[in-house]
């Protein structure tokens, strides 16, 4: 039986003989259903149309999908823990064996989910780290899965996850000590001026977050040091002064929505 990925966000379902009437997360307010309707999908399928894209990206190892599939994510690969996830992770073990192999997943948000039980098997079976608050969001569920709860999670080696919330209840970064960064996705989106950051319950569909919500996020990151910000997509990373970006970011949204 096939495990169905939806075209539109592309995170795979659990192996059932037919596709779902639906996708639980594009029916949501945050996402959406595409203009063709409910399509589908499955790793043969996208295996035979798109390629694993692996590129450096800010200093990083980046792995996408080209040409680019459903919302366009890239993950990255810092100190052994993949952040984030794409579809394909064909080609990926040698390169990730050449940096010697894999030892965690931890992924943002739901939109980002992907293949995620395809990546944890293929590596071992490595526990992949999703917050407790977003567990109804599991559209596989599998034991790989490490729903952890609180606000700050140590992965070693100087990783720490952090839920913001926000966007979804269990939104996390992963901020790396060592590299002086935050690792985000849309808990924290890096803006198209990328001095800037931006907060939002849905992107797609425009709804922002209250002005209270920001402020929480900003005060969770006030106590870490961070000099970039890596976004969710390629090229999407403030080079420096992150820190900053978050708090003048946090100031201009409150500024806005308080009118």
């Amino acid at each position: 039986m096939p495990a169905w990925i939806c075209e539109t966000c592309g995170v795979q379902h659990s192996d059932t003989d037919e596709p779902p009437d639906g996708c639980p997360i594009c029916l949501d307010e945050r996402q959406y259903i595409g203009r063709h309707g409910q399509r589908w999908t499955t790793l043969g399928e996208l295996r035979a149309e798109r390629r694993a894209e692996i590129r450096e990206d800010g200093g990083l190892l980046g792995i996408g999908c080209e040409p680019e599939f459903a919302i366009g994510q890239r993950a990255l690969l810092v100190d052994n823990v993949l952040w984030n996830c794409t579809p394909l992770l064909d080609g990926m073990e040698d390169v990730v064996a050449e940096r010697h192999g894999l030892r965690a997943i931890a992924i943002d948000h739901p939109h980002f989910y992907s293949t995620a039980v395809e990546w944890s098997r293929a590596f071992a079976g490595v526990p992949v780290y999703i917050h407790a608050d977003d567990r109804q969001w599991l559209m596989r569920p599998d034991p790989c899965y490490e729903l952890w709860s609180g606000e700050e999670l140590d992965l070693g080696g100087g990783l720490t996850l952090i839920r913001l919330g926000g966007h979804f209840p269990g939104a996390q970064v992963l901020h790396w000590a060592e590299g002086n960064a935050l690792l985000a996705g849309d808990a924290v989106a890096v803006a198209s001026d990328r001095r800037y950051v931006s907060f939002m319950y849905s992107y797609p569909n425009l709804i922002p977050l209250a002005a209270s919500t920001i402020r929480g996020i900003a005060d969770k990151l006030e106590p870490w040091e961070f000099d970039r910000i890596y976004g969710g997509w390629w090229g999407e990373i403030v080079e420096r002064d992150g820190k900053e970006a978050v708090r003048r970011s946090a100031e201009r949204y409150i500024k806005a929505i308080d009118g």
